[in-house]
């Protein structure tokens, strides 16, 4: 369906002529492309972040965690698991390697500045949390075993304000729970200010920090045959059970592989962005909807144009194709528009977010998502103005010269 260049120029004219009521039926579409632009870009974000990790070093890992201890491990010490658990662990068949990690909630302090944040001790001879967590160490070096005085701090730590207001550097010390520890390194930052705020030991210096304490372990990581992880998890929960005397159903613990991680988060993210994508679609709606009265009125107004454009020989096809070019330019300019202001709004947060120490929550933009919502934005505004323009085109030439 081609429409000739004189009516484009007669459809154009009279946009313009009505450029207040076209400006506020452009508005109400490009508010909610807008809207879906941001909320896509940020969740294609996400899935490129959950892609990254899903190809990491992590598939291998499996994280044991009590059930109490689930999402904040070491501050319930209701359910927790033990050196025996993590040596019925170690003798599973599968399973490679094993390391505990120990959580605290520890001051750390710089002048008369407390802040509070995890302690967490490991052994640097297992490694399995830095790998689970695809970080490395950015500056210094890693601590070796049974190191004690000393330890690994967060990104966050050699920046100024993001913590502190006065950044440390290497072999400065850090007063942790008003002890003086020197930092031997800084780990890469992670992405998420929480983490990159965490504080890191070894599992000997934590014993000798809290003497007299029955230390648990907060996470459990094993690495295991990847190519038998779930025969794996059913002998590592059948040990957990015999050792811990608990009957199966009963389980007071979480075994759980990277990958499973990885896919509840993605199915999590999955139901927000649509959710919120369905709100803005609903927005959208309502925008067609303004559209098709937007050109409902034109019509009206419009009755003896249309009269006058039959009467020299235009064709109904030819009145149809003008007012379905007007709903779809009007819907096409909004898509433009609200696609700029989308990139705009998720460019300025993403770098914002990444000053912010969030990193992780950094926008994606694809020529596909650019195009493709101009597009839609542009069908939208058609379909509006589909049944306005068969209504126009189906007016008699006759009655419309005679129309008051």
């Amino acid at each position: 369906m081609v429409i000739s260049e004189e009516s484009i120029k007669y459809s154009l004219r009279n946009l313009k002529h009505r450029k207040a009521r076209s400006f506020l039926t452009i508005l109400s579409i490009f508010i909610g492309i807008a809207t879906i632009f941001i909320f896509i870009s940020y969740g294609w974000g996400l899935y490129d972040y959950i892609g990254e990790l899903s190809s990491s070093s992590s598939a291998d890992k499996l994280i044991i965690q009590a059930k109490g201890g689930a999402g904040i491990p070491g501050l319930d010490d209701t359910f927790k698991l033990t050196d025996d658990d993590l040596e019925a662990i170690e003798k599973t068949s599968g399973v490679e390697e094993v390391t505990g990690l120990r959580f605290k909630v520890a001051e750390v302090q710089q002048g008369t500045v407390k802040k509070y944040t995890f302690l967490i001790s490991y052994d640097p001879e297992k490694p399995l949390m830095m790998e689970f967590s695809n970080i490395e160490v950015g500056f210094g070096r890693d601590l070796n075993k049974g190191e004690k005085g000393k330890l690994m701090a967060g990104y966050s730590y050699q920046v100024p304000d993001a913590i502190f207001s006065k950044a440390y550097e290497v072999n400065d010390n850090l007063e942790v729970n008003g002890e003086k520890m020197k930092i031997v390194g800084f780990y890469e930052s992670v992405g998420s200010p929480p983490d990159d705020a965490q504080i890191y030991i070894t599992n000997d210096y934590m014993e000798e920090l809290y003497p007299g304490e029955e230390l648990s372990y907060g996470w459990i990581i094993a690495r295991v045959d990847v190519d038998n992880i779930d025969q794996i998890i059913e002998r590592i929960e059948k040990n957990l059970r015999k050792e811990r005397g608990l009957d199966k159903g009963k389980e007071d613990f979480h075994v759980q592989s990277f990958q499973d991680m990885i896919e509840a988060f993605g199915s999590a993210l999955n139901i927000i962005i649509g959710f919120v994508v369905l709100i803005a679609l609903i927005s959208v709606v309502v925008s067609a909807v303004n559209t098709a009265n937007t050109m409902i009125t034109s019509v009206l107004e419009r009755i003896k144009e249309i009269g006058i454009i039959k009467s020299i020989g235009g064709r109904n096809s030819e009145v149809f194709k003008i007012f379905l070019f007007e709903s779809a330019f009007l819907g096409f300019v909004a898509g433009v528009i609200g696609v700029g202001l989308g990139w705009i709004v998720s460019y300025g947060g993403g770098i914002l977010l990444d000053n912010l120490g969030w990193g992780f929550l950094s926008p994606h933009f694809s020529v596909l998502l650019f195009v493709g919502l101009i597009l839609f934005a542009t069908l939208t505004g058609a379909i509006s103005g589909v049944i306005p323009a068969i209504r126009a085109s189906k007016i008699n030439p006759v009655d419309a010269l005679r129309y008051e």
